[in-house]
């Protein structure tokens, strides 16, 4: 009796353990990518044959409490998607020696820096899941082509030194990757079906429209991780070009970014909703600069060896 006591709690121990683990591995990236891609696929899944008459009108918003279990279950397709591509890349990006002397600085709490999880144990789960992910897509979700690119590009990231060397290839590939995480989720919410990425057409525009995004501000992330990009070496906007100019080159995107609303025709009450946001958010990297010239003040930041 009390042998079967003991693998109970071992296995409820394991089953909570485990979870926990994956959920670390993608926190700081599920405000990020998990929650926007989602909405992103959802809400353009709506919309799609509004965009181009020869996307078939798959999903369209509920009228009705009746029609809500497609909506919900298409987008909770859509997150297990991004899930399922998003783990092996956070793997790959935390595994190695120099990514975790840099976590130790920057994200204490990740589960390698923890040794919550072992190198080993961490590429097994990385291998299973870059070979399950694209096969999943092709078979239940859709998607296939981005997760097949999100492969390529994490490989370019976190292994041929593409986060490392250059600032512009860092925001490019953060600008690529963001895009496939978006228009994966997108397919997937459509049903799976073939979404048209000819860069003339709607999605196409859509598409590079954000990879712009992405890569003129994804610097952002890269403020308060100066101290363990410093101590491994990597090259980031910050880094390299100084602070200051680092948080000019995020604001002045943030003003001029609302006139992409003309591409789409925007009514004037919405563009001018649109451009106040970005005018706000423009500014919050003056407050950021405060808090960070603040910590380093009072010795909060240790300083990058």
């Amino acid at each position: 009796m009390n042998q079967v006591l003991l693998i109970v709690q071992r296995t409820l121990a394991s089953l909570q353990y485990h979870p926990y683990t994956l959920w670390l591995l993608v926190l700081s990236d599920f405000k990020t990518i998990v929650v926007p891609s989602t909405i992103f696929g959802i809400t353009n899944a709506w919309a799609a044959s509004k965009y181009d008459p020869h996307v078939p009108a798959i999903l369209l918003p509920p009228q009705a409490l009746i029609d809500s279990p497609k909506s919900v279950g298409r987008a909770l397709a859509a997150f297990l998607w991004v899930l399922i591509n998003l783990v092996p890349f956070a793997i790959n990006n935390q595994r190695g020696e120099r990514a975790i002397a840099e976590d130790c600085l920057n994200k204490p709490w990740r589960p390698f820096p923890r040794s919550q999880i072992s190198h080993e144990w961490g590429t097994r789960l990385m291998i299973i899941l870059y070979v399950f992910a694209p096969i999943y897509s092709l078979a239940f979700a859709g998607g296939v082509r981005h997760s097949v690119a999100l492969i390529w590009l994490g490989v370019w990231y976190n292994n041929w030194g593409g986060a490392d060397k250059n600032p512009v290839i860092r925001n490019f590939i953060n600008g690529l990757g963001y895009t496939c995480f978006a228009s994966g989720a997108m397919e997937v919410a459509l049903g799976g079906s073939f979404l048209p990425l000819h860069p003339l057409g709607w999605s196409g525009r859509w598409l590079i429209v954000i990879i712009g995004v992405i890569f003129s501000t994804v610097q952002l992330q890269d403020m308060s991780d100066q101290p363990g990009d410093a101590k491994r070496g990597r090259r980031t906007v910050p880094l390299v070009w100084g602070d200051t100019m680092a948080r000019w080159t995020i604001a002045l995107p943030m003003l001029c970014r609302p006139e992409v609303c003309e591409v789409w025709e925007v009514k004037l009450l919405s563009h001018a909703s649109v451009l106040a946001f970005g005018e706000c958010i423009s500014k919050l990297p003056n407050l950021d600069a405060a808090i960070l010239n603040a910590a380093i003040a009072t010795s909060e930041f240790g300083t990058a060896e």
